[in-house]
């Protein structure tokens, strides 16, 4: 239920106004509550990035951040009992009876979670300093999970648990809506009418809310802008972004607003409801540089919107909705869009949690990762669940990897950070190669990872200087563990290159996360059965430390959803005026899909803490499942055929090991000793060709700019000595490919 409804209790004094008031930034750039609370969303450090380059001053704020913390202080969470205590049901709350407790740690917990204040580690795992709600009734686990070694984690996981007691209260008594990573997402999700927001952005405003416009309120005085940006990635931000833009215009009716970013992307793009142009201005879909830059130069012409010349812009024209894209501008190029932008943010004010004990789970709530992206668009581009029609996939140009690392300096520069997320569709293997080779040439420490798609290119080799460069984790769609569907998909791998892929992968210190599917068009009962024996082999195998299932979605604008009739699925697509992109549908096979989520799921969560696999799969489910068809050793035979693959003429070698030592030892051979990061190997050769060799790995060291190919080292050796293949098939060698040589 709702608290206490809050009317609008802020009206700026006229000093305010446009009219009134000096402007201190052109524009501000808001990602509304709520995203993460580990990093900012990296929206509006892309585009202030680019507004750099232009001379657009622009600063930036992340509303979701400043309300978590107006709200879990000492001072914030008095307001907040005090608020809750008009409801006579929150007195049996345990957090309630606790609340001096809760009072007396949060600022001490909360800087914990910030990284501040370390010691207090020691303190949490006595468990005579947290109160505990709900969340603590289960932790027989925590043993077993952190060890006697993981002492901090351990303690950031409780604190975890205290912080989720009291989000837990405020949803059940303060605002149903309250989420840290999403507010009021249902009432956006398939929002094909816009009445339902209409009523509640028109309607009273609860209490996180008001902590949401106090925060707006003030960033708004201190600022001035002319123009106000909303990216809206997610569901669970619309609500907040337009109560926050209603704020705006009630209050500060000169300036402009504009909404951008993945929500109105893939929901939007039909838009015809007036009524949403009451709170925004402009609603751009696609990449947003140009069409903020074109936006911005006509709010400084002064024109009409009827006059406007706009990139990809809804806005009202004569009292409809127009969709403006008259503007022949092409697009920029993405190496022209300047290197995003963090300056505004202060790191130090996220807080890492750690939700379960999980690693790969870790990594989205645990550090603060700045975000870049290798490619723009999808190299792949054809699964045919996906939304490839659309520029953000269907768009692809990739950057250069000097570039990329010439950014991540920057951004290092900038923020003393060293850990980056590159947020691609899938980044290209080949980029990730070259990015890595590029980063190991600069001396660079860092820590990184992406998502990929699970194919053969993933070599143990590759793998090698990807974990070298510091990748750290990979995450890709196995979507359907089913080759039939694959197929469907057009995924354009088998269930044998993804485990192969994710083999080479974990060997090599990386965590690997698997994203599934379960309901694709004409799947069968059997197909999702044997998805899930393949999945549980995948992790009894070692290859997967993560995963997640979601169900099946179609989407108006993937190829499934333009052409439901070739996947043998009926779409019945629904009258719109605000959002059109989830679609209902029914299948030919009439299947009752959801009825698998509770099975597939709780399967999983045991799999990923390493048990449960001796379980029968019907244990899983309370109804009845056909036997699976898959062999008990499909994976691990998978695993033991895969043989390393055969150097090809183009491979580039490199040479990962350091400066290897020789000497000439009493046979009178070239003795070498070879170093990598964990071991020291002599071998012994030839006098001539131990120092022929010297010689080459020295020349294939990643920090030379020219890289030879194979087939030069082999040209080489032939000019010199006869039978290269019984040379480089020799136990010798495979020694120095194991201790660095990779060929890629």
């Amino acid at each position: 239920m709702y608290g206490k409804q809050i009317p609008y209790l802020f009206s700026p004094p006229h000093s305010y106004l446009r009219s009134k008031a000096r402007c201190v930034t052109d524009i501000l750039l808001i990602t509304p509550p709520f995203v993460q609370l580990n990093t900012p969303y990296p929206a509006t450090a892309y585009l202030k990035g680019f507004l750099n380059t232009q001379s657009i001053s622009a600063s930036q704020l992340d509303l979701g951040i400043e309300v978590l913390r107006t709200v879990f202080c000492r001072k914030g969470l008095q307001e907040l009992f005090e608020f809750a205590a008009s409801f006579e049901d929150c007195f049996e709350s345990d957090v309630y009876r606790k609340k001096e407790f809760y009072l007396n740690t949060v600022d001490e917990v909360i800087k914990f979670l910030r990284g501040v204040n370390p010691g207090l580690a020691r303190t949490i795992n006595t468990g005579n300093y947290l109160p505990e709600g709900r969340r603590f009734q289960e932790t027989d686990y925590l043993d077993w999970s952190f060890g006697s070694m993981g002492f901090t984690d351990r303690a950031r996981h409780l604190a975890t648990l205290y912080f989720e007691d009291l989000c837990d209260f405020i949803t059940t008594f303060i605002d149903e809506d309250f989420g840290v990573s999403r507010y009021a997402e249902s009432i956006a999700m398939s929002a094909y009418q816009f009445d339902d927001l209409f009523e509640r952005i028109n309607g009273p405003v609860t209490f996180i809310e008001e902590m949401m416009l106090r925060s707006l309120q003030h960033q708004l005085e201190a600022q001035n802008p002319q123009l106000v940006c909303f990216t809206i990635p997610f569901p669970g931000n619309v609500l907040s972004a337009f109560k926050c833009a209603h704020f705006i215009k009630s209050n500060w009716p000169k300036t402009a607003v504009a909404f951008g970013g993945g929500y109105p992307n893939t929901e939007l793009r039909e838009l015809k409801d007036e009524r949403v142009f009451a709170f925004t201005d402009f609603v751009s879909l696609d990449d947003g540089e140009l069409p903020l830059e074109l936006i911005w130069k006509h709010i400084q012409s002064g024109e009409s919107n009827d006059k406007a010349v706009l990139k990809r812009t809804f806005h009202l024209s004569q009292g409809k909705v127009f969709y403006n894209n008259l503007s022949l501008l092409p697009d920029y190029k993405q190496k022209d869009l300047g290197t995003p932008d963090y300056s505004d943010f202060d790191l130090s004010r996220y807080i890492s949690v750690i939700e379960m004990a999980n690693p790969m789970h870790s990594l989205w709530n645990d550090g603060r990762w700045l975000k870049l992206t290798m490619a723009h668009g999808c190299y792949w581009g054809k699964c045919t669940f996906c939304d490839i029609s659309l520029d953000y996939i269907g768009n692809y140009e990739p950057l250069t990897a000097k570039l990329l690392v010439d950014r991540m300096e920057e951004m290092i520069h900038q923020t003393g950070e060293t850990g980056f997320h590159f947020v691609d569709e899938a980044a290209p293997p080949a980029l990730m190669r070259e990015l890595a080779l590029e980063i190991i040439r600069r001396g660079l420490t860092v820590q990184w990872w992406t998502n990929i798609r699970f194919e053969k290119s993933f070599t143990n080799d590759l793998c090698r200087l990807l974990s070298a460069s510091g990748c750290i984790a990979v995450s890709g769609g196995l979507e359907v563990a089913s080759n039939r569907l694959l197929e469907l998909i057009d995924k354009g791998v088998t269930v044998e290159q993804v485990a192969l892929a994710a083999h080479n992968f974990t060997q090599n210190g990386m965590l690997v996360h698997a994203y599934l599917m379960y309901g694709y068009a004409s799947q069968t009962v059997e197909e999702t059965v044997d998805s899930l024996e393949m999945v549980r082999q995948l992790f009894e195998s070692g290859v997967l430390q993560s995963a997640y299932w979601h169900q099946f979605s179609m989407t108006a604008h993937s190829p499934v959803g333009k052409d439901p009739e070739r996947f043998g699925v009926v779409s019945h697509i629904p009258d719109s005026r605000f959002a059109l992109n989830d679609l209902p549908f029914s299948d030919a096979t009439g299947i009752d899909h959801e009825r698998f989520s509770d099975g597939l799921k709780s399967s999983l969560y045991n799999f990923m803490y390493g048990v449960g696999f001796d379980k029968p799969l019907q244990d899983w489910f309370d109804f009845e499942i056909p036997e699976t068809t898959i062999s008990p050793d499909f994976i691990s035979n998978v695993l033991e055929e895969g043989k390393s693959r055969k150097a090809k003429s183009s491979d580039k070698l490199i040479w990962l090991g350091s400066d290897p030592e020789t000497f000439v030892n009493e046979d009178g051979d070239a003795a070498l000793v070879l170093h990598n990061i964990r071991e020291s190997i002599e071998i012994s050769l030839p006098h001539s060709i131990g120092h022929w060799l010297h010689s080459w790995l020295l020349k294939l060291k990643p920090t030379h700019e020219v890289v030879h190919t194979f087939a030069a080292f082999k040209k080489d050796y032939e000019l010199q000595f006869l039978h290269f293949d019984l040379f480089w098939e020799s136990e010798e060698m495979e020694v120095v490919r194991e201790i660095g040589l990779n060929h890629l």
